[in-house]
């Protein structure tokens, strides 16, 4: 199954994205207002340049005490971004998230730019009703 051909594909909102050089307190707040785990940072063309999570907030922000005021996106956003395409496999990407320990994945277009984000969540919803069948099993 491609992740275009999942229901929450075509119902999720646009991704939610920020260009270099924005406070992290600005993307806290985009993030908090629309109850997103993370933020896609964007170069002037669309394409990633990185892209900002709640863990990399824990880690390189709130551990470090730095200043959301004063920090850039740049400077605690993680830049080595797996980013998938709309035509790619379900199974796949779930199988490599798992496995890699990351939970935002951003969907590409042919020119690399960002068109959709999937979380870790929405993988889930496509294996709950296997996983209750399982546990119906029993």
């Amino acid at each position: 199954m491609r992740l275009d051909s999942r229901p929450e594909y075509a119902q999720k909102t646009a991704p939610l994205t920020v260009p270099r050089g924005t406070s992290v307190r600005t993307a806290v707040a985009q993030m908090t207002e629309r109850n997103y785990g993370s933020i896609v940072i964007v170069e002037p063309d669309q394409t990633i340049a990185g892209i900002l999570t709640e863990r990399d907030l824990m880690r390189r922000v709130l551990y470090r005490q730095r200043d959301p005021d004063t920090t850039s996106v740049d400077a605690v956003m993680t830049t080595d971004v797996k980013t998938a395409h709309a035509d790619d496999g379900v199974v796949d990407w779930l199988r490599f998230m798992s496995n890699e320990r990351f939970r935002h994945l951003p969907v590409v277009d042919d020119q690399g730019r960002v068109v959709q984000v999937l979380s870790q969540g929405d993988f889930v919803s496509y294996t709950w009703p296997d996983l209750l069948n399982q546990a119906g099993a029993k």
